[in-house]
């Protein structure tokens, strides 16, 4: 009985947090459906006669910030940087395991201590050698992804990679596999939660990125979701709020349906990536 009351106590306390982080997305909804003086009066108030836009938010939002080229962009720039993360360091990790010696474990500290250094101590001069290098663009920025996101990366598929029997590699390399096909063909089948993993977490955060963009990205040329919304901002500071959040909202579906689909995948890759230390 008393687990009982506990798995009780807790699951209301996770509910009550659970609907926490689900009503500002429900604001954000409402108001999408609002004419804009009345977002910013009553943002919390449901549409009624007098405040309901219609689907006009969404039209205006759309033409104003040239809403699927920027989902174009978003598009082409989170496929390409999560591809190249998920081949560059699923292999990276493998070679780390499997070869031991002091050179891969420099490399792997270097790679889980790469996630502790913020984003701001190197902005300002990524940019610059951005700018330098010519990655001012969807290719060019995808390669600037592959370092920040290379860090968790490598310390997600190294763990899973550590519970691997050796054995089974061996087998492979007994019947005539390379180095190259063992890897492609026997472990990253194995390696499938865990890459899951990987990929919705990178694709959650390029998606949503708008710092990284804002800095290296070529604003003339190429645009994503976030840095389309900064165009509904007037002058002096004004911004359509009605435009903007129904602009949020369409960005917020396509990465929302993703997760749904494979969330459950989630906690399975995390876990198995921390069965051995």
């Amino acid at each position: 009985m008393k687990a009982k009351k506990q798995n009780l106590i807790f699951t209301i306390i996770f509910s009550v947090l659970s609907l926490l982080y689900v009503v500002p997305l429900v604001i954000v909804l409402i108001n999408s459906l609002k004419k804009k003086a009345f977002v910013s009066r009553y943002p919390f108030a449901l549409p009624n006669s007098r405040s309901f836009a219609g689907i006009s938010n969404y039209r205006g939002g759309i033409e104003k910030t040239e809403f699927f080229r920027a989902m174009g962009g978003s598009l082409i720039i989170t496929v390409l940087s999560v591809m190249l993360i998920i081949l560059c360091t699923s292999m990276c990790a493998w070679y780390i395991i499997r070869v031991r010696n002091k050179l891969t474990k420099l490399m792997y500290f270097l790679f889980v201590f790469s996630m502790v250094v913020p984003f701001q101590m190197v902005m300002f001069t990524l940019s610059k050698t951005a700018d330098f290098l010519h990655l001012n663009n969807p290719v060019g920025i995808s390669l600037v992804y592959l370092g920040f996101g290379a860090g968790l990366a490598v310390f997600m598929f190294s763990g899973f990679l550590k519970s691997i029997p050796l054995e089974i590699e061996e087998a492979a390399a007994i019947d005539g596999c390379g180095p190259v096909r063992t890897f492609f063909v026997v472990v990253v089948p194995i390696l499938k939660p865990t890459l899951i993993s990987v990929t919705i977490l990178q694709t959650m955060w390029i998606w949503n990125d708008y710092l990284l963009p804002y800095l290296v990205l070529d604003r003339k040329r190429y645009s994503t979701i976030p840095i389309a919304v900064q165009y509904l901002r007037g002058g002096y500071g004004a911004v359509d709020m009605g435009a903007m959040m129904a602009v949020l909202v369409l960005s917020i579906v396509p990465i929302l349906v993703f997760y749904f689909f494979c969330q459950k995948y989630i906690v399975k890759g995390v876990l198995a990536g921390a069965v051995k230390g």
